[in-house]
């Protein structure tokens, strides 16, 4: 393919080299938009970086970077959910304990987490650990140096992020109807104009590139709902999530999920995405169908509110009585669900995963349209959770109890 028609001797001369050092990188720019329209090495890298000792000096491309031709969808994206992954990343209280492999190496949750904004100093900070990539941001969903639309909106560009324990909505797509008809469709058992809809179809329609939802990724919310029941139950996974104190008052965690946009915190909020998204479905169903199956979607998150909720509530005595011991790392003597793996005790490890795994499975099962992840990968294994915590809360009563004698004597 011979080269745009813009291309200078600085691009012939990066060209030169790169096709063999890093030739396919050549060869995915060859067949871009962007060297059809003669966006060039030095339009995104700078023109400071001209031989191999001075690789320091390429410009590490950022959203910013992007702005300069796509100023509107650089726009959606910061202000979307992506765009807070690396701060909500950061912000989860035991993230500073993981090994920097991990962290900074962008082989852990950071390495999908990267593709949120960063400021200059973190950017610069990834770059002196060695990682000179992952603050692109846009080059997550739209890979480089093809930057391809077309893959970007394929389903599976998502799936490198969204699949495993937390969020398996890759998994729970694509064997959902939705995800099977798209299959079909791309195999060609259903005509090209079939309806069968994308991740982008549901998340990103007319390409907003916000990818916002009304429950947020904890599935929890404000205001409070009015089925007294079903408050209570969020106060207490609040509490579990440490936003708010075992008193009930608010604490510097509720803010920091508010700038991190992890919930909605009002009610046209949440109705603006609801409504949002009954439009979207209605491309293919009635209206009423819609919001019947978004309802369900909501219930599931009720009932599943009710089981997490029993659970804190049960190891939040243990600490109550003084049978667990508060750890250092606590604000409180309670259980703190955001802490993950680092959950000093087997009875909270089980707590963590019925909330991160299970939990999520229940509701996001639902909402994606896949009964058998709703119910025996979240629902059922919720239950057993369940189960399994009052007895372990029981026998760790006991040994209280014998400890006690035995001390007595």
């Amino acid at each position: 393919m011979s080269l745009p028609h813009t291309a200078n001797a600085q691009e012939e001369k990066c060209l030169g080299c790169h096709k063999g050092i890093s030739p396919m990188i050549v060869s995915d720019w060859q067949h871009s938009v962007h060297s059809e329209v003669g966006t060039t090495c030095v339009s995104c890298h700078g023109s400071e970086h001209t031989t191999a000792k001075d690789t320091d000096k390429a410009g590490l491309v950022t959203p910013e970077t992007c702005r300069t031709c796509h100023p509107d969808r650089v726009e959606e994206f910061s202000r979307g959910k992506h765009a807070f992954a690396w701060d909500s990343y950061r912000a989860m209280p035991t993230t500073h304990w993981q090994p920097m492999i991990l962290r900074e190496g962008l082989q852990g949750c950071s390495g999908c987490h990267k593709i949120g904004l960063k400021s200059e100093e973190e950017i610069q900070a990834l770059r002196d650990q060695g990682s000179n990539y992952g603050a692109g941001s846009c080059d997550s969903c739209h890979t480089r140096h093809l930057f391809s639309k077309k893959e970007a909106q394929s389903p599976q560009a998502c799936r490198t992020c969204h699949m495993g324990l937390d969020h398996p909505q890759w998994e729970m797509y694509e064997s959902s109807k939705h995800g099977v008809r798209h299959q079909l469709k791309v195999t060609g058992a259903l005509p090209e104009n079939a309806a069968a809809p994308t991740c982008q179809a549901c998340h990103m329609n007319e390409g907003d590139h916000a990818v916002m939802t009304g429950w947020g990724f904890l599935g929890v919310r404000l205001p409070m709902p009015d089925d007294e029941e079903w408050a209570a139950d969020r106060t207490t996974l609040f509490k579990g999530f440490g936003v708010l104190s075992p008193e009930g008052e608010p604490t510097e965690r509720l803010e920091v999920l508010k700038e991190v946009q992890a919930l909605r915190v009002t009610e046209e909020a949440f109705q603006e995405q609801r409504e949002k998204m009954v439009a979207t479905c209605g491309q293919c169903h009635s209206e009423s169908y819609a919001r019947n199956e978004l309802a369900r979607g909501d219930e599931m998150i009720r009932i599943s509110d009710a089981l997490l909720a029993e659970s804190i509530r049960e190891v939040a005595s243990l600490y109550k009585d003084g049978i667990l011991e508060k750890p250092e790392s606590y604000a409180y003597a309670y259980p703190d669900l955001l802490s993950f793996h680092d959950a000093p005790t087997e009875i909270e490890t089980q707590l963590w995963l019925m909330f991160l795994k299970h939990r999520m499975r229940t509701f996001q099962g639902s909402f994606h349209m896949n009964p058998d992840y709703a119910l025996w990968y979240g629902w059922s294994e919720m239950v057993r959770d369940r189960n399994a915590i009052a007895e372990r809360a029981e026998e760790l009563r006991r040994r209280a109890r014998v400890m006690g004698a035995i001390e007595t004597e």
